[in-house]
């Protein structure tokens, strides 16, 4: 039962964390994040996911022993399944970026430009619950493991600890956009209500079907490959000659590297 918890613990504070974020649009009296803060926020954002797609997903995929095909070709489609599985989303929810302004996916004149900003995040924090669930899936399928158990919870926190600066970067635009703070905040807390949906089917996924977990494993690796690639370093890169995107991301990177590596 224990280790039930500690995959509820993980799947709520990944959810609580978003909210945590989406609480800036109280305090921030700016209706939006300036270039600088956001490349900082983006870079570390994008550091912590890379970091978890290798340490926390691939890495564990390619341990799996599977006997109809190598390793190493499972978690290659896999990737490849992850990433295409993204861009047909891209392709197809309408969705608006703020900071390139400019929408992406099928043309609904139904939607308003709010709801579009908050269909770009939140189509992009699918392989992050995903990931979580996934991870907690193999744990719980595997009794006793802890280092499995603990590897999931660590995961969690580290998508937690980047999801406060990306529940912020949701929410201060639509504040702008709308001119309501309490507005924004809903908005930017329903944006990580996908998340717990997502790791909860990828905890029953990992749990229930075995062969699987190096396929799951590595398509919510090329899921969060995908955005990290496709969206957010470029945009912590932006025009300017700073590193201050850089240099978050590193520190993005090292962190979860560490939270994934440590032994409790």
């Amino acid at each position: 039962m224990a280790d039930y918890i500690y995959a509820i613990i993980g799947i709520l504070i990944i959810f609580l964390a978003t909210t945590l974020g989406a609480l800036f649009v109280y305090f921030f009296k700016n209706k939006e994040i300036s270039n600088r803060l956001n490349r900082v926020f983006v870079g570390f954002a994008s550091g912590v996911m890379l970091s978890a797609s290798f340490f926390s997903l691939i890495k564990p995929a390619l341990e799996v022993n599977t006997a109809y095909m190598p390793i190493y070709v499972v978690v290659a489609l896999s990737l490849i399944l992850g990433a295409g599985f993204l861009w047909l989303i891209d392709k197809i929810v309408p969705h608006f970026h703020v900071m390139e302004n400019e929408e992406e996916g099928l043309p609904s004149r139904g939607l308003s430009k709010t709801s579009k900003m908050f269909l770009a995040v939140t189509i992009h924090n699918v392989p992050e619950g995903l990931s979580v669930g996934i991870a907690f899936g193999v744990a719980l399928a595997n009794p006793g493991n802890q280092v499995l158990l603990m590897g999931a919870l660590l995961l969690a926190i580290g998508i937690a600890i980047q999801n406060i600066p990306e529940g912020a970067v949701v929410a201060l635009p639509i504040k702008g956009e709308t001119g309501s703070a309490t507005k924004a905040f809903l908005f930017g807390m329903g944006s990580g209500i996908v998340e717990p949906i997502a790791a909860i089917l990828g905890l029953f996924l990992a749990m229930q079907i075995e062969v699987i977990m190096p396929w799951a494993l590595a398509f919510a690796a090329g899921c969060m490959i995908y955005v990290t690639a496709e969206e957010m370093i470029p945009e912590m890169k932006g025009e300017g000659h700073d590193h201050f995107g850089v240099w978050s991301f590193i520190l993005g990177f090292t962190v979860m590297m560490v939270l994934d590596t440590i032994q409790l």
